[in-house]
């Protein structure tokens, strides 16, 4: 028996994060009965277990894609509204796989794909500390205080950020090019720090996610991870 959200998980539906979101709305049920309750323990092989009235299905094959997510998409399984989402990026069907953590619709980069639960957990919880480095041009010129503010923390509205590392990369009549490497997954939150800080964001790409970054892989492309990318993000999150 394990807890309902890792059962979920491990089948491929969502990260665990967003298999709890799942059963407090009410969207799951074990053996008929709605399931709201996030302690709740389940078989995955004795359980009927449902999401959204569609039988639980697990693959045994463990899928990792890379995409470099463009501008435009929007980093969700599917949009009631038809807009495009990264899943169209894709050149061919994968068995289900969900976004390892979020992109914006306007942001850019390195993006994961997966139906690694476990894995996805621990790269989204701040507790595993995996580094998340992103490029980003502002309004501006960021001073001194302001990088040192960046730095040691801003509070947002949902609490203080954690320590960052913030690099001036570059400064340009209007505007300036910084490189961020944070901790934590939050919302919005590179953008909403910036925000924050009086300088807004113009464009943000995330380079990389731990030790996976793009390399050649081009604007709208995807590819799976090879066995030693996959070792080194098990490695950065401390599996194995």
């Amino acid at each position: 028996m394990e807890r309902l959200q890792k059962v979920m998980a491990n089948a491929g539906i969502a990260s665990r994060r967003k298999c709890e979101e799942y059963i407090l709305a009410g969207r799951v049920k074990v053996n008929g009965q709605t399931i709201r309750v996030l302690g709740t323990k389940a078989d995955a092989f004795k359980d009927k277990i449902e999401v959204d009235d569609k039988p639980l299905g697990f693959s045994h094959e463990r899928v990792y894609i890379l995409v470099n997510k463009p501008a435009g998409y929007l980093t969700t399984v599917k949009d009631p509204f038809g807009r495009a989402i990264v899943f169209d990026l894709l050149d061919r069907p994968h068995p289900r796989v969900f976004p390892v953590g979020r992109l914006d619709r306007d942001s850019e980069g390195v993006l994961l794909l997966t139906n690694d639960g476990e894995l996805a957990y621990r790269m989204t919880h701040p507790t595993f500390g995996l580094k998340r480095t992103y490029r980003v041009v502002v309004r501006g010129h960021p001073e001194g205080n302001v990088l040192k503010c960046l730095r040691q923390g801003i509070i947002l509205e949902d609490g203080l950020t954690a320590l960052a590392e913030v690099k001036l990369l570059e400064r340009h009549r209007d505007n300036s090019v910084l490189e961020i490497v944070i901790k934590e997954g939050r919302k919005r939150q590179v953008r909403r720090m910036f925000e924050k800080a009086g300088h807004p964001v113009i464009n943000l790409r995330r380079l990389s996610l731990g030790p996976i970054g793009l390399g050649s892989l081009g604007s709208g492309k995807s590819r799976p991870l090879s066995s030693e990318e996959i070792r080194a993000l098990q490695e950065a999150v401390g599996i194995g």
